[in-house]
């Protein structure tokens, strides 16, 4: 179990670090209908990612089952795939990149979070982590990773626990710290929210580019 941890540990991070999902979170915060929307959020996006690190889990349990030693071809060429894809998404997001004086360019949809209800903030929550393509090529290699680790069942549920826990948790630290502490996080989630909005696409071409070369090596590996 211990390798297949620290396996998934990298790409729950590469989840984690989405630059795009926690601006929406913070500005459900700092909206009228913070304290609703936020949650919803919140919980749209932890269902999103349990949905799709399990699917993924499920579909390559059925793989055939191979000795641990020997080489896993059919794994690695899927890790290869996943880590050429990674390099794609990571040079269009370089490309996407505000040049000096320009403001970076975010979703039409964030201006109108203000009149978001609980059922939009939660279905949002949901799309941003299970149907975005970043975030299905984390949970795909993790699930790769998992399904074909042959661990028992309690042990299969404990990994994809972490993986979900640490995956969730950039939303989940503001919105929770907000509900506690509202006054005092404004300005601070203000500030994030600007500079995150003017780094995201270096943040995220950066990590995609490490994430996949550490794919590359992994898919390598398997032959």
């Amino acid at each position: 179990m211990s390798s297949a941890l620290g396996d998934v540990l990298p790409l729950a991070l590469g989840v984690a670090i989405s630059p795009i999902p926690i601006i929406a979170a913070i500005l459900m915060l700092l909206s009228p209908k913070a304290r609703t929307t936020s949650v919803g959020f919140l919980i749209g996006w932890i269902a999103g990612i349990v949905v799709a690190i399990s699917l993924f889990t499920l579909l390559s349990s059925v793989l055939p089952e191979q000795d641990p030693d020997a080489a896993q071809p059919i794994k690695g060429v899927i890790q290869l795939l996943l880590g050429a894809l990674l390099f794609v998404i990571a040079a269009k997001q370089w490309g996407k990149r505000p040049q000096e004086g320009e403001e970076a360019a975010l979703p039409t949809w964030m201006k109108a979070i203000d009149t978001f209800t609980l059922g939009k903030a939660l279905g949002l929550g949901f799309l941003l982590s299970a149907v975005n393509p970043k975030n299905l090529i984390m949970a795909a290699g993790a699930g790769v990773t998992v399904g074909s680790a042959s661990l028992s069942a309690g042990s299969t549920i404990t990994v994809l626990a972490v993986f979900t826990v640490l995956a969730a948790s950039t939303v989940a630290v503001p919105v929770v710290g907000y509900l506690l502490a509202a006054d005092r996080l404004r300005g601070v989630l203000d500030a994030l929210r600007t500079w995150l909005a003017r780094e995201n696409a270096v943040i995220m071409a950066v990590l995609l580019l490490v994430i996949g070369i550490s794919m590359i090596g992994k898919g390598i590996g398997s032959f």
